[in-house]
């Protein structure tokens, strides 16, 4: 019997979200999205040794002279991208790169970050057709993500709670959304004092599946990709969704469970069809409405806080290393 894992993949393209290359050997996913926080993991994997070494080697003769923020900055980006090469050896699909969080409310500096990162890749010979480069939700992260989206840069916009945020992207065209699940379920748990929800009721898994009726009404061509999730029971509830970004230990129990997953969306991929789209949304009304929803405005700071602190410790184990 097949397991619950190829059953998805039946259903959903699978994303790998982790750096681990043994991990991505092992489950074959169609995707792998990386972020400061996993590339903190990388620095404890044997199979990554040798290869940061070899980089910030580099790294040092590249730098030479520069200040401290400058060479721990590029030391990131080549790192991210060293690690984003590997796994390009080992999924068909795309692979994400995020731009540094800090940078969440500078339309501008996000887009320099995200070409020096495309030129990056190119350079070690990974065309751009085969990176998303990752950008958090924010007013200014969208609007980069626009002007990047016309140069060829294909984009995945993270860290999304709202409906604005969702609608905002939709608008700018993006390549790629990454409504969170786990991380909205939390938040109302610990609101509503509630240990557990059934799937349906789950307030992650129908956030996602909003975003996801939103798209399919009015016919926009964004990939929607459920993230962050809690269990199993989260994953199967979107199963049918474009994507699902999955990490190991869930992609194990689904790999270790015997059983066929059952479609629960339709492919949100669209021919441009569905309703007359609404005038697109203002600045004004994008903030209004992200601020009249208490959990994104909690989840969207928190989030990029902590993608923040990541990196400062990245940073720090770095700066051991050189």
């Amino acid at each position: 019997m097949a397991t619950q894992l190829e059953s998805l993949k039946e259903l959903s393209k699978v994303v790998a979200d982790t750096g681990d290359l043994e991990a991505i050997k092992k489950y074959q996913p169609y995707d792998s999205t990386t972020n400061p926080s996993l590339l903190l993991k990388a620095f404890d994997l044997e199979g990554y040794q040798e290869l940061i070494d070899k980089t910030l080697a580099e790294v040092k003769k590249e730098t030479e002279g520069q200040d401290r923020e400058t060479r721990l900055e590029h030391a990131v980006d080549r790192l991210s991208v060293v690690v984003g090469t590997e796994i390009t050896k080992l999924v068909p699909g795309r692979v994400s790169t995020e731009v540094a969080a800090k940078l969440s409310f500078d339309q501008q500096a996000s887009m320099d970050k995200a070409r020096k990162l495309i030129d990056l890749y190119e350079k070690a010979g990974v065309s751009r057709d085969r990176i998303l480069i990752k950008l958090a939700s924010t007013w200014e992260g969208i609007r980069a993500a626009e002007v990047l989206q016309k140069e060829g840069i294909n984009c995945n916009l993270t860290l999304l709670f709202s409906d604005a945020q969702a609608r905002a992207c939709f608008e700018a065209g993006v390549f790629l959304i990454s409504p969170f699940v786990g991380r909205v379920t939390d938040w109302y748990k610990q609101r509503d004092g509630v240990e557990n929800y059934a799937p349906d009721d789950d307030p992650g898994v129908k956030f996602v599946r909003s975003v996801a009726d939103y798209s399919n009404r009015y016919g926009y061509d964004t990939v929607v990709m459920g993230a962050s999730f809690r269990n199993t029971d989260q994953i199967k509830a979107l199963a049918g969704l474009n994507r699902l970004t999955i990490s190991p230990n869930l992609l194990e129990e689904l790999a270790n469970s015997e059983g066929t997953v059952e479609r629960k969306l339709t492919d949100n991929a669209s021919d441009g069809g569905g309703e007359q789209r609404p005038a697109k949304m203002t600045e004004t009304e994008f903030r209004w409405g992200h601020n009249q929803d208490p959990m994104a405005n909690d989840k969207l700071a928190e989030g990029i806080r902590k993608f923040a602190e990541d990196q400062e410790k990245l940073e720090g184990l770095i700066e051991k290393r050189l």
